[in-house]
C-alpha cells in the first residue's frame, strides 16, 4: 500500500517575535525627531492577541504603524496578520487604535483553500481541522504543487506549512 504524505496549512503568529517587533518599533518611535514628543504607547496583549496604540494625533498614529509594520516584516511576520480597528478618540485629545493579530484559519478561509485545492484537479485530499487545513496525497510532488499554489494565491491572511510527513 502506498504511503500517504501530508502537511497542515496554518495561520499562526509567533507572539515572541511580535513582542520583539513592538519593542523595536517603540524604541525607534521614541528616538525619531518628529515622533519623540508624541508620547506614543504601543502595547502587545499576548493573551487576547492584539496591539494597542495610543498617540497624540493622526500623523504620529500613521507613522508609528509604518514603523511597526516594518519591524514585523523584518522579523518574518506577515502584515496580513494585522487587522486594524478604526482609530478612536482617547483622553486628552489623543488617538487610540486596536490592531488585532489574526491567528488561525477561519471557516470561510478554510473553505476557500479546500475549494482552490479541489479545483486544481491534483490527486490530493484537503480537509478542514479546527483552524487549519490538512492536505494528504500519495505523491510528495503534488503536495509541493499545493504549497506553491497556496503561496501564490492572493490570500488576505498569512499561511504557513507545518507537520510535513
Amino acid at each position: 500500500m502506498a504511503q500517504n504524505h501530508s502537511f497542515d496549512i496554518v495561520s499562526e503568529i509567533d507572539l515572541q517575535e511580535a513582542d520583539n517587533a513592538v519593542n523595536q518599533a517603540l524604541k525607534e518611535i521614541h528616538q525619531r525627531y518628529d515622533l519623540k514628543d508624541s508620547k506614543t504607547e504601543l502595547e502587545l496583549n499576548k493573551k487576547d492577541k492584539y496591539i494597542s496604540i495610543n498617540t497624540k494625533d493622526d500623523y504620529s498614529r500613521k507613522a508609528s504603524i509604518d514603523i511597526l509594520e516594518t519591524k514585523f516584516i523584518r522579523r518574518g511576520i506577515s502584515v496580513k496578520a494585522l487587522k486594524f480597528d478604526e482609530p478612536e478618540a482617547a483622553a486628552g485629545g489623543r488617538l487610540k487604535q486596536k490592531i488585532n493579530l489574526k491567528s488561525g484559519i477561519s471557516k470561510e478561509n478554510a473553505k476557500l483553500i479546500t475549494k482552490m485545492i479541489k479545483d486544481s484537479k491534483l490527486k490530493v485530499n484537503a480537509q478542514i481541522q479546527d483552524e487549519q487545513v490538512r492536505v494528504t496525497a500519495p505523491k510528495i510532488d503534488d503536495l509541493q504543487t499545493v504549497i506553491k499554489m497556496v503561496k501564490e494565491a492572493e490570500l488576505d491572511f498569512p499561511t504557513q506549512f507545518v507537520n510535513m510527513k
